[in-house]
C-alpha cells in the first residue's frame, strides 16, 4: 500500500516572509467562527484589519454583530487574507490563521495605543471607533497555512507571525512621533520606501505604522508592507535603518 504523499513543503525564511507580508498588508480579510445556537455551524464575515506592534492581528467590530456575538462564545477563529489578483485566484498566494480572541477593555493603554494604529491605517473608521458598542479583539495567532500558489504550502508556528523584539514598547511610544517626522519632512524617502522597495505604483505614500520588522505604507485604498531584513533589537537602530533604505 502506497503512502500518502506529502503536500506540504518545508517551511523556510521566504515562506515565512511571505505570510507575514501577507498578514500585515491586508486591509481586510476574511474572519471565519463558529455562529451562536447554529449547531456548530461556520460563520464568515469580511473586517477590517490592524497588526499590533507584535505582530498580533486586530479587529474593531460592533457587539451587536455576529461575529462579535461568537468571539464572545467561542474564542476560536480563522483569519484568511490575500488578495486574488488577476487571472486565477487560486494561482495568488493567500495565509489561513488560526486566532484565539482576545477582547480589549476600551479603558486601558493598550485600547489607546491600538485606536491609534488603526485610524492610521484606517482613517474612515473615525467615524464609529468610538461609538459605545464598538471595540477591539485581538486575535493572537495559534498557528497558520500558507498557500503561496500551486504546490506551494507551508504550515507556520505563532513565532514565525510575531514580532519579537526587546524595543517593542519603546517602539510604540515614538510611533507617532517618527511617523508624523518622516510623513513631513521625509516625504521623498517614504516614496522610495512604496516604490522602490515594495514595488508600489507612484502616488502619494504615507507611513501609518513602524513596528520593529517593518513598515506599514498607504495611499489611499493602498497598503503595503516593508519588511525588514532582520527586526530591529532597540530604537537607535531605526533611523540609521531608515536612512539607509533611502540610497
Amino acid at each position: 500500500m502506497s503512502e500518502k504523499p506529502n503536500v506540504l513543503r518545508e517551511t523556510d525564511d521566504e515562506a515565512r516572509k511571505l505570510a507575514r507580508v501577507l498578514l500585515r498588508s491586508a486591509r481586510s480579510a476574511a474572519l471565519a467562527v463558529t455562529e451562536p445556537g447554529s449547531g456548530g455551524f461556520p460563520f464568515v464575515s469580511r473586517v477590517l484589519v490592524g497588526i499590533d506592534i507584535d505582530g498580533t492581528p486586530v479587529i474593531l467590530v460592533s457587539r451587536l454583530s455576529t461575529h462579535t456575538q461568537a468571539l464572545t462564545a467561542d474564542r476560536r477563529a480563522s483569519l484568511l487574507t490575500g488578495e486574488p489578483g488577476k487571472g486565477d485566484p487560486l494561482a495568488h498566494p493567500r495565509l489561513t490563521v488560526q486566532c484565539a480572541a482576545e477582547a480589549v477593555p476600551r479603558d486601558g493603554p493598550l485600547h489607546q495605543r491600538l485606536r491609534e494604529r488603526f485610524l492610521r491605517r484606517h482613517p474612515k473608521s473615525k467615524l464609529y471607533v468610538d461609538f459605545p458598542d464598538f471595540g477591539f479583539f485581538r486575535l493572537k495567532p495559534l498557528r497558520a497555512s500558507l498557500n503561496g500558489g500551486f504546490g506551494r504550502a507551508y504550515v507556520l508556528t505563532a513565532e514565525d507571525l510575531a514580532i519579537a523584539s526587546p524595543a517593542a514598547d519603546a517602539l510604540a511610544e515614538m510611533e507617532g512621533g517618527a511617523i508624523e517626522h518622516m510623513n513631513s519632512d521625509h516625504a521623498d524617502a517614504v516614496r522610495h520606501y512604496a516604490t522602490g522597495h515594495c514595488h508600489a505604483p507612484e502616488g502619494d505614500w504615507k507611513i501609518v505604522g513602524i513596528d520593529a520588522a517593518g513598515l506599514d505604507l498607504s495611499d489611499g485604498d493602498r497598503l503595503r508592507r516593508l519588511e525588514f531584513d532582520t527586526p530591529l533589537a532597540e530604537t537607535a537602530e531605526l533611523r540609521p535603518f531608515l536612512k539607509k533604505l533611502n540610497r
